[in-house]
């Protein structure tokens, strides 16, 4: 863990405490009947997209899912235009066409969210090549749910990426449960990162709710692609504290994981690692706290004066009415 630095944590500790609060605001105006349209919420696995956004730049692109504000967060997007974006207002990142599945940023490398399953894999691999073909050290990075690995985009992606060395990193956050469900019951085998074996790259199980381990592991899979070494699978084991979506009560998560998972919560799992090694006291928590708060109540102040679409742009930006 030589390279996690007392800065590198407590920047973690942002982002990640930034995803979180989000997403426990979104979890509240949803239930109140403030969003339209579905939310997929990411708290529980905020470890994952810090860890590996952390090794970015605006020059790398991402490919997300319908679990998306975590990723957006993490690789630099601003939460005053993603909240307004839920809210379905003209200053959101689409104008407030995307919603909370079809975010994107591609000035930050953000080739968008997906409400469709397991569609983000070839994207990637398309961003991937064009990096190769422009020759630059830019990287393309894959998220991904356990599930997806099951679709055929999937064994396509890493097939084609593995014959043309190029450079992606495929992320899979695997929570344990597509839909409702338990990956058990729907691959026969314990861990996704066994898939790499068939096509010849290497695939790592890491525990997805430990930041350093991510960040570290992401690192070095980072910088193999940049040197032209070609793709990884990386699986980070992680859990969803919510439901599949807003509105999911998760009654067919056994109540004792779903305990036991709790108690894993990344972010306190890293407040206790920065008070441990006396890098932040429980007053220096708080006003980060309070702070990330503040911000997180102004981006819904801005989406709530935001200007709702006018009908008579309803044709804008769509290639053939």
């Amino acid at each position: 863990m030589s390279e996690v630095t007392k800065e590198k944590l407590l920047a973690f500790y942002k982002t990640m405490l930034t995803i979180r609060k989000f997403e426990d605001k979104a979890a509240e105006l949803f239930a109140a009947g403030k969003l339209p349209g579905f939310v997929h919420l990411y708290s529980g696995e905020e470890a994952v997209a810090t860890g590996v956004c952390a090794s970015l730049t605006n020059k790398d692109y991402i490919t997300s899912t319908h679990r998306g504000h975590g990723h957006l967060i993490a690789k630099g997007g601003e939460v005053d235009k993603m909240m307004a974006e839920l809210f379905a207002k003209t200053t959101g990142y689409c104008k407030g066409r995307g919603g909370s599945m079809h975010i994107a940023d591609v000035d930050l490398g953000i080739l968008g969210a997906n409400g469709i399953v397991g569609a983000g894999q070839p994207i990637a691999v398309g961003a991937a090549f064009a990096n190769k073909y422009k020759k630059t050290d830019a990287v393309a990075v894959c998220f991904f749910g356990d599930a997806a690995s099951n679709r055929g985009t999937f064994h396509e992606a890493l097939n084609l990426a593995s014959v043309w060395k190029l450079p992606v990193i495929f992320i899979c956050e695997n929570n344990k449960f597509g839909i409702s469900m338990n990956q058990k019951d729907h691959m026969n085998i314990v861990d996704v990162s066994q898939r790499a074996t068939a096509y010849g790259i290497p695939g790592v199980t890491i525990d997805g709710n430990d930041v350093a381990t991510v960040y570290e592991v992401a690192k070095e899979a980072i910088d193999r692609a940049r040197r032209g070494e070609g793709p990884t699978l990386l699986e980070c084991k992680t859990w969803r504290h919510y439901g599949h979506f807003q509105g999911d009560a998760g009654l067919y998560k056994d109540v004792a994981e779903q305990e036991e998972w709790m108690g894993k919560d990344p972010i306190v799992r890293l407040e206790e690692k920065l008070k441990e090694l006396k890098f932040a006291k429980e007053s220096d928590l708080e006003a980060i706290q309070t702070q990330i708060q503040a911000q997180i109540d102004a981006a819904v102040e801005f989406a709530k004066q935001s200007p709702e679409p006018d009908p008579e742009d309803v044709m804008a930006d769509v290639y053939a009415p």
